[in-house]
């Protein structure tokens, strides 16, 4: 199986089958938890959209119970659920970087890296509100969006907003995707690892992309000559308009 070369690497975690195995009816809120964390913890490297897919999927075939009532009741339970995680998360993360401020962008440690709140904040110029809502689905961006907001100040009512239509977005879109899918195609329950490849590897696309627009704006930097600064900024501006 394709996860076999995951699970030797010793990243069984990456799994949900091995989530479910392992915690059975309580995966969901595990889930949940791992959800929040991942929003407001700063904890990039957990499995966010994969498990969104996957309880989509194990709900639809029937694996997992998230309260009495059927698939439907189940469905709508956990969307609701997982998208109040999802915000709360965000609320952290935000009132994290609020309080601590700018000072964080010095640290550069093991999990909160300052490259990655350098590129966040670089998503956060380019798209301003919207970054909320987009970030949610580029993985790394998603983690660091909220904080990046915070630090820079952003008006609580806004940010409330906002991260509340991403959060619930993000969920939505990836937990039914799994669910339709599960339904339309029954077999898929049974392939798991395949499902979990095709679901990490559209996460990675919008990080790839960001790379590639990157990539050619800093060669195109280079050969319009050695003044122009590409990247210098590695702050934060608390009176930027987010």
């Amino acid at each position: 199986m394709i996860l076999d070369v995951i699970h030797l690497m010793g990243a069984s975690w990456m799994d949900p089958q091995w989530w479910l195995d392992h915690f059975g009816q309580q995966f969901f809120w595990v889930s949940a938890g791992i959800i929040f964390a991942e929003c407001g913890l700063f904890f990039p490297f957990l499995p966010g959209d994969t498990l969104l897919f996957a309880l989509g999927l194990f709900i639809s075939g029937g694996k997992l119970d998230v309260v009495p009532g059927g698939h439907g009741v189940d469905l709508v339970a956990a969307l609701v659920i997982l998208s109040i995680a999802a915000f709360l998360g965000n609320v952290v993360g935000y009132e994290i970087g609020r309080k601590l401020g700018p000072p964080l962008f010095e640290r550069d440690g093991r999990i909160l890296k300052k490259k990655y709140l350098t590129q966040t904040h670089a998503f956060f110029e380019k798209y301003g509100n919207a970054a909320l809502v987009i970030g949610r689905f580029v993985p790394f961006v998603r983690t660091y969006v909220t904080v990046v907001a915070g630090i820079g100040q952003m008006q609580r009512r806004r940010f409330l907003i906002w991260s509340g239509v991403g959060a619930g977005l993000w969920v939505l879109v990836v937990t039914l995707l799994g669910y339709f899918l599960g339904s339309a195609f029954p077999g898929l329950g049974s392939n798991i690892d395949k499902a979990t490849i095709a679901i990490l590897a559209f996460s990675v696309i919008p990080v790839v992309y960001e790379w590639w627009k990157h990539r050619r704006h800093r060669a195109a930097a280079r050969r319009a000559g050695p003044h122009v600064a590409v990247g210098q900024d590695s702050g934060i501006d608390s009176d930027v308009e987010v």
